[in-house]
């Protein structure tokens, strides 16, 4: 499968009851894909599939979907992502679990349908107005884009929250074997949801808004939420590694520059340099767990390179996590350039990290 159809499957299995989006490269094949298969499989749960007539439409359907309690879902690229943004930060004010897609391509401006990774900085910094964070999940193969679905419609379910699941123009158009192995994250959790507007029938009318007007009511909203937002920085910090315990030189890249920077380290091992890998699979929250577990000593041996299909974004988050106690160099390209493998290597070298 296509990785752009892995997501689309991966959340049809996931329980995905309602998409609605609208067409952009290079993510089409995602909806042509739930186009075909939601209305196909809508037995009791019910999906529904619309192509809407904008993105603004689009997750504005979603919050609708969401409030009503079921589990939804858009999807976009890059240009499209910027139009869902007043949305997003409304989805997080109203405290509803949605989950979005995002294949990112080049920008800024229309850009291009290349692949790039500088939607970095939107996806993890909110993107929208106001104090919020969305949940963010990056895979770097076909099969994990199928079972990170899994766990993005339970985190969005479990906090009542935005999920993005970020990927990049070359995930979605590759295409791998798919084995429906799912790990032991990628199982369907059913949360009750006391808090939706399914009509009321002898009990109290819910309310779902964003508005609060009363003095005082919207910073304590807020306090609450900040809450929420520690408490998944503490249990859903995400990330694989390699070869750490012995590296004098960590990689650290996520999504389709981890698989470049694996064959770097595999390169580089059998020639006996000591190289290792750090893969965020959470953007946010950033795991800044493993980067505290060097940097907290005495020992400064461990040194960073921090490669992205960007001029510089996740590169921030890995300074922050090491608080100035290792030495932190980046190399990037943007705009539908990538980082090659022997550009990270003539990079090593050179500089001497």
């Amino acid at each position: 499968m296509t990785g752009n159809e892995a997501v689309a499957e991966g959340a049809i299995q996931a329980g995905c009851q309602f998409y609605a989006a609208y067409p952009i490269t290079p993510q089409n094949e995602l909806i042509a894909y739930m186009a075909k298969h939601m209305p196909a499989r809508s037995g009791q749960l019910n999906r529904v599939f619309i192509q809407a007539e904008s993105e603004l439409a689009a997750i504005n359907m979603v919050f609708g979907a969401s409030a009503a309690g079921k589990r939804a879902m858009t999807s976009s690229s890059s240009p499209g992502m910027s139009l869902k943004q007043e949305g997003i930060s409304y989805i997080a004010g109203a405290e509803l679990p949605a989950v979005i897609v995002n294949m990112m391509r080049g920008g800024p401006g229309l850009g291009n349908i290349a692949p790039a990774q500088s939607d970095y900085f939107q996806a993890t910094r909110g993107g929208g107005h106001g104090d919020y964070h969305s949940i963010v999940l990056a895979p770097s193969s076909v099969e994990e884009a199928y079972n990170l679905m899994f766990l993005a419609f339970n985190l969005a379910d479990k906090y009542r929250n935005p999920v993005i699941v970020l990927g990049d123009g070359t995930l979605g158009q590759m295409m791998e074997p798919l084995k429906k192995v799912r790990n032991p994250e990628s199982k369907i959790q059913n949360y009750k949801k006391p808090w939706a507007l399914t009509g009321c029938k002898g009990r109290k009318p819910n309310v779902i808004k964003s508005f609060y007007m009363k003095e005082g009511a919207l910073e304590e909203f807020n306090l609450k939420l900040q809450k929420k937002y520690k408490e998944i920085e503490e249990n859903e910090q995400r990330w694989e590694e390699s070869f750490l315990d012995d590296a004098e030189i960590i990689l650290v890249a996520y999504g389709t520059m981890a698989r470049v920077c694996r064959d770097v380290v595999d390169n580089l091992r059998e020639k006996g340099k000591k190289i290792g890998l750090v893969r965020p699979i959470s953007l946010w929250p950033f795991p800044k767990k493993v980067f505290h577990r060097f940097t907290g000593k005495a020992d400064q041996r461990k040194r960073f390179l921090v490669v992205e299909m960007s001029y510089g974004q996740m590169v921030d988050d890995v300074r922050l996590s090491c608080c100035g106690k290792a030495k932190v160099e980046f190399i990037g390209h943007s705009g539908g350039g990538i980082p090659t493998g022997e550009e990270i290597i003539r990079k090593i070298n050179e500089k001497n990290i």
